[in-house]
C-alpha cells in the first residue's frame, strides 16, 4: 500500500505543479495583451498623415490619434470609444478643440472634411480677405484713372471756354471800341 499511496501523492503533486504552469502562462499571456494593448501602432494615411492607433486600455477605452503634418485647417483628430459610443474630437493648428459629428470615419477622409465639420474656415475667409482686397485696389486705380480723365476732360473743356470768352471779348471790345470812335 505504501507504493500505492507514494504514486497517487506524486501523480497529485504533478498535477498541481501542472495546473500552477497553466496558470502562470494565462497570467504571462494575459499581461502580454495588455501590454500589446497599450503600444500603440502606426500607419500613414494617403494624405501623409500619420493615423496612431491605441487599442483598448486597462479601463475599456479606445484611442486613435490622426496627426495631420501639412493641414492649415486641422493639425490632430482623436477618436475615443468608450462603452461602444465614439467620440471625434479635432484640434486646429491654434490649439482650438472641437467636437464633430456627421463627419464619418475621421480616420478616413480628408482633412478638409474634418475642418468643414468643425466649421474652421480660415482658409476661406483668406481668401475672402484676399479677394477684397484686390477688388479695392481695382476700384481704386479705376476710381484714379476716372478721376485723372475727368480732370483731363474738364482742363480741356476750361481751355475751350478760355479761348472762346477771350476771342467774345476781343469782339465785343472791339464793337464797343468802334462804336465810341466817331
Amino acid at each position: 500500500m505504501s507504493k500505492q499511496l507514494l504514486t497517487v501523492m506524486a501523480v497529485s503533486v504533478l498535477a498541481l505543479v501542472g495546473a500552477g504552469c497553466t496558470t502562470d502562462q494565462t497570467t504571462n499571456s494575459n499581461a502580454n495583451a495588455a501590454n500589446a494593448s497599450a503600444t500603440p501602432t502606426t500607419r500613414t494615411a494617403p494624405d501623409g498623415s500619420d493615423i496612431i492607433t491605441t487599442t483598448t486600455d486597462a479601463s475599456g477605452v479606445k484611442t486613435e490619434t490622426r496627426v495631420f503634418r501639412n493641414n492649415p485647417r486641422v493639425s490632430r483628430v482623436v477618436v475615443t470609444t468608450r462603452d461602444g459610443r465614439r467620440t471625434v474630437r479635432a484640434y486646429s493648428p491654434s490649439g482650438e478643440e472641437k467636437e464633430i459629428n456627421d463627419v464619418g470615419d475621421a480616420l478616413e477622409v480628408s482633412g478638409d472634411k474634418i475642418a468643414d465639420a468643425a466649421r474652421w474656415t480660415a482658409d476661406k475667409a483668406a481668401d475672402v480677405g484676399d479677394a477684397t482686397v484686390e477688388g479695392a485696389k481695382t476700384v481704386g486705380e479705376k476710381t484714379a484713372d476716372g478721376a485723372r480723365t475727368v480732370r483731363e476732360k474738364t482742363a480741356e473743356g476750361a481751355k475751350t471756354v478760355g479761348k472762346k470768352t477771350a476771342a467774345g471779348a476781343k469782339k465785343t471790345g472791339r464793337a464797343i471800341k468802334d462804336a465810341l470812335t466817331p
